[in-house]
């Protein structure tokens, strides 16, 4: 988290909201039977994550938007199987030595992270946290929707709520301090489109930034790439509704055949 609170509030959100989810990422989760259904109906419709690691890996360009803040733009790559990343940052004004010129590279294979700018090895210690950071951040963002049934997630079913021409129903996401070992979590309130059944928006909480309350929202928007759903397109907005950012995959491509061995940074 160091690498964060570095950042600018706008900087944080997307990235933020990750950290959280990523840390709980696990195996089970406790739920009315409403709201078991509604995850169910999700994993049916994208298969779930067994379906995603059919794919071996992934490769796709990921630009991160924030807009007079400045870019971060990398070509990412990622294994499934043991969550193996890379990625080459082209532009990284933002999350990765912002105000350093050149190409940064970053990896994290077998839980090892390791940076090079224009090829020369980077070991300040903060760097290599923040490396670690987002190589599984990264990775999650990609596979959130695959991976919501998380040891001490809580769900609960809040009733429905028209937005625009859709009448959704909302979830409450809470985790428990005995899993997490946190005085305070985060916390969701997912909108599951009743036709999809795929989760179109979400509201979240930060309260690392003093926003105790889910106020804060982002909006998803999906393709279906090779049979698997991709949230392609992410936009966050702040509790007053102004756009925070905008998150988007690209030129997203399977079975690339990749070797964590060639993750490795010489």
């Amino acid at each position: 988290m160091s690498l964060t609170m570095k950042l600018s509030f706008k900087n944080t959100l997307a990235s933020a909201i990750v950290v959280f989810a990523f840390t709980f990422s696990i195996a089970a989760q406790n739920t009315d039977t409403k709201s078991a259904s509604l995850l169910d109906a999700l994993e049916t419709v994208n298969g779930g994550y067994k379906k995603l690691s059919t794919k071996k890996d992934v490769e796709f360009t990921y630009v991160y938007d924030n807009f007079e803040k400045g870019k971060d733009v990398s070509l990412e790559r990622h294994i499934f199987n043991g969550e193996q990343s890379w990625a080459s940052y082209s532009q990284h004004d933002l999350n990765v030595l912002p105000g350093k010129k050149g190409t940064a590279v970053q990896s994290l294979v077998d839980g090892t992270p390791a940076l090079t700018l224009e090829g020369k090895a980077i070991t300040d210690p903060k760097a290599i946290g923040g490396t670690k950071f987002l190589r599984e951040v990264n990775f999650y963002w990609f596979a959130m929707m695959y991976k919501l049934k998380n040891e001490g997630a809580n769900y609960k079913f809040l009733g429905t709520e028209k937005v625009g021409n859709i009448t959704y129903d909302k979830v409450s996401l809470t985790y428990s301090s005995d899993v997490t070992n946190k005085e305070q979590n985060d916390e969701y309130i997912l909108y599951f489109n009743p036709e999809t059944h795929l989760v179109d928006q979400f509201y979240f909480s930060l309260p690392a930034w003093g926003i105790n309350k889910p106020v804060l929202k982002m909006n998803l928007t999906y393709e279906t790439i090779d049979g698997i759903l991709v949230s392609t397109v992410r936009k966050g907005f702040g509790p007053d509704g102004s756009p925070m950012g905008v998150f988007t995959f690209s030129n997203v491509k399977f079975n690339n055949g990749f070797k964590k061995e060639a993750f490795l940074l010489k």
